[in-house]
């Protein structure tokens, strides 16, 4: 049902009475879903993001049952009603579809209830086919008429129960409806007309609308209310860039040495990233770095004069995590810096690290908030083999409360400074209880702020760590690198942990150069750069992706010269010789095109006859496009208003071909179509035009073509 349907609530005549804690209702509903703790945490959702409801439902005897899902808005209303479709036939499972329109603390129910007219229905038919009870048939048809008339005539006279417009029937609606249940009713009273003229009567197109808006039900059965936090449209898609502004504006001098970037100059960069149609650009952290045990190069031990240190080594003499490092400019600087990225439509992320280098005031102020080990040293971070010198965690069971204020504090000089989106570093090393509480006070304080866990972890931790309140999530994409495992993922992350997380996809980061792509050239770079586009609605691209910054450090999975460590000016007219600039802007403008490709759950997996060869299908309902107004793509039984069918060659060294299994269903077209054409699809990377049935072929090639990106219309 969409959401801008009206409908009227069931009889308040059988209204269901509240049950005792762990009582089983009338019909009884059990296993529902989405719930985090059983409902007593908020599942993920966003604004014009459909969501699944599921539930077991059955009754006794053989009498038949109906079931719906609600949809409560922050207001308490009930605002979309949507009834729920057998899944699992043999095991009793439901699903229906809601859709949340703005940010807030919304919430769903099912509700079930004994079905009197489908009951009666299927009687019907065995009595008549069996020449029994003929009589009988219809005055129990006659009795579900009149109670419809009933209610309908309540709904006609009763006020409107709040402003929601979903509780008031229009006249003309009313008067159709009592026509048609009126003109029913003197049809079946003809006893001298065939059972099957009375019959047809009863269930006519006009009656079966009627019982829509009016429904006659008995024994109405509600769960308990399960939470869902709607968020903004960016905490579920946004392409993401990140540098170090430090490196944007670097320079060596002639004798030698380096002199950093400022903000002034790494704002000059921001028309280059806007170009490609990036929504967020993330900085570093850019709060002072400390002195004491400073890294070099490549993470030496020990830093050469002129060696910046790592960013993530924060705090000086000169401050901590609420001040600038004085090479980077002023607060006034970074104002300007903020502006100018909203002026071209772009939100900045700061990198929010929760580590202290040696020197970080907090050490002298606060010795309590660290771990003093045997020796009377204080412990620095290791994560082994890598071990961090330059960085002192803190010890959060050590005057939480104090820590907790004084972080909060620090957010809030952030957030007075523009910044809306905080991606945290290394959360799954702090305790989980301490974010939850910081999450539920910035939702209430802050709920258009976003914050992003960088928390390549264990899935418990990955999971719990979404389930207490992070928006988005890194995840492991990048080491999904089969076809096998990188469908398993996308179908895991749409389906399964979609109420847990939101999941972000970045092919590399300053951290992170996997195998995969260092050995796979421009070709590996291109065609992750489509996975992760079109494969999550948030991705992600490091800077310098745009050059194929390919050579690992031996040993680790991470970058050579390593910006962590040095300054990394870039020549960013190289980079359009590799073509990937041109595709970046692509991907982001299809983004910006298909609502497809803004959504997690609208997900297909399209088979194909090769390994080398992964094809998928994002699409969106017609209730997901905002401002309402989509209609289906597809024929009868379409749920998608819009869709991208992409194909992508995975592997980076060789050319393959395959014959692809399109799953149709999404458009309305089922199995008993074949040879026909069926759909017209559009490469929105090269404008190329085919006419596709449900095995089409393809071929493609790390040399010239590593991926298709289709936009779909259903003939």
């Amino acid at each position: 049902m969409s959401i801008n349907e009206h409908v009227q609530p069931p009889s308040t005549v059988h209204a269901p009475l509240p049950a005792p804690f762990g009582t089983i209702g009338r019909i009884p509903i059990r296993d529902i879903e989405p719930a985090v703790e059983g409902g007593s945490w908020a599942a993920k959702g966003s604004e014009f993001e459909s969501f699944p409801v599921r539930a077991t439902v059955f009754r006794e005897g053989h009498d038949l049952f109906g079931c719906e899902a609600v949809l409560v808005d922050p207001e308490g209303h009930e605002v979309q009603t949507s009834a729920m479709e057998l899944i699992l036939p043999g095991l009793g499972r439901y699903e229906a579809w809601l859709t949340p329109t703005y940010p807030g603390s919304w919430a769903f129910f099912v509700r079930s209830y004994s079905d009197p007219i489908a009951t009666w229905e299927h009687n019907a038919i065995a009595r008549i086919n069996a020449d029994s009870d003929i009589e009988l048939v219809f005055l129990e048809a006659e009795a579900w008429i009149n109670r419809a008339l009933d209610v309908l005539n309540t709904a006609s006279t009763a006020e409107p129960q709040s402003e929601n417009p979903l509780n008031v029937l229009s006249e003309e609606t009313i008067s159709a409806d009592r026509t048609a249940l009126e003109d029913a009713l003197s049809v079946i009273r003809m006893d001298r007309l065939a059972p099957s003229v009375r019959f047809e009567a009863a269930t006519a197109p006009a009656v079966r609308t009627a019982l829509v808006h009016t429904p006659v039900r008995d024994l109405v059965t509600e769960s308990s209310h399960f939470p869902v936090h709607v968020d903004r449209s960016l905490a579920l898609s946004g392409a993401w860039y990140e540098f170090f502004p430090r490196s944007h504006g670097s320079y060596q001098a002639e004798d030698g040495r380096w002199v950093s970037g400022t903000l002034a100059t790494a704002a000059q960069d921001l028309d280059r990233i806007a170009g490609m149609g990036f929504d967020v650009v993330y900085l570093t952290p850019v709060s002072p770095i400390g002195t004491t045990n400073r890294k070099g190069r490549n993470n030496t031990l020990e830093a050469l004069p002129g060696d910046p240190g790592s960013p993530y080594a924060i705090g000086s003499a000169d401050g901590g995590h609420d001040a600038i490092n004085p090479e980077l400019g002023t607060f006034e600087d970074f104002d300007q810096f903020v502006s100018k990225a909203k002026s071209h439509g772009m939100e900045v992320a700061l990198d929010f690290a929760l580590q202290c280098s040696p020197d970080h005031p907090w050490l002298t102020e606060h010795p309590e908030w660290f771990t003093t080990r045997a020796d009377g040293t204080i412990a620095y971070a290791e994560n082994p083999p890598k071990k961090y010198q330059d960085i002192y965690p803190l010890n959060f069971d050590n005057d939480p409360e104090g820590i907790y204020q004084e972080i909060v504090r620090v957010l809030e000089v952030w957030i007075s400074h523009g910044v809306t989106i905080f991606r945290v570093d290394n959360p799954h090393t702090k305790p989980v209880a301490f974010w939850q509480r910081l999450m539920a006070q910035f939702r209430k304080e802050h709920p258009n702020i976003v914050f992003l866990a960088e928390a390549f972890t264990a899935p418990p931790m990955l999971h719990g760590l979404g389930a207490v309140g992070f928006h988005q999530s890194y995840c492991y994409f990048a080491w999904r690198n089969e076809k096998k495992d990188i469908e398993d993922y996308l179908w895991e992350l749409a389906h399964d942990s979609d109420h847990l997380i939101r999941p972000a996809f970045w092919p590399t980061t300053h951290d992170i150069l996997t195998p995969y792509m260092q050995d796979g050239g421009a070709a590996a770079f291109k065609l992750r750069a489509v996975l992760a586009a079109t494969g999550s609605p948030t991705y992600g691209i490091y800077s310098g992706y745009e050059l194929v910054e390919h050579v690992a450090r031996p040993g680790f999975e991470e970058q050579i010269d390593n910006e962590k460590y040095e300054f990394k000016p870039r020549n960013w007219q190289a980079a359009e010789h590799t073509g990937i600039p041109h595709l970046l802007t692509q991907l982001n403008a299809i983004r910006h095109n298909h609502p497809a490709l803004q959504h997690l759950r609208g997900i297909r997996i399209n088979p194909t006859s090769s390994e080398h060869i992964i094809s998928y299908t994002r699409f969106a309902r017609p209730e997901e496009i905002a401002g309402g107004g989509a209609k289906p793509l597809g024929t009868l039984g379409s749920i998608a208003a819009d869709a991208i069918i992409t194909v992508i060659n995975l592997d980076p060294h060789a050319g393959h071909d395959a014959s692809i299994d399109i799953d149709l269903s999404p458009f309305g077209i089922y199995p008993g179509w074949a040879g026909e054409n069926l759909l017209e699809v559009t490469d929105e990377l090269t404008g190329e035009q085919f006419l596709w049935n449900e095995r089409p072929y393809v071929s493609l090639s790390p040399d010239s073509r590593v991926a298709h990106v289709f936009s779909v219309r259903v003939l």
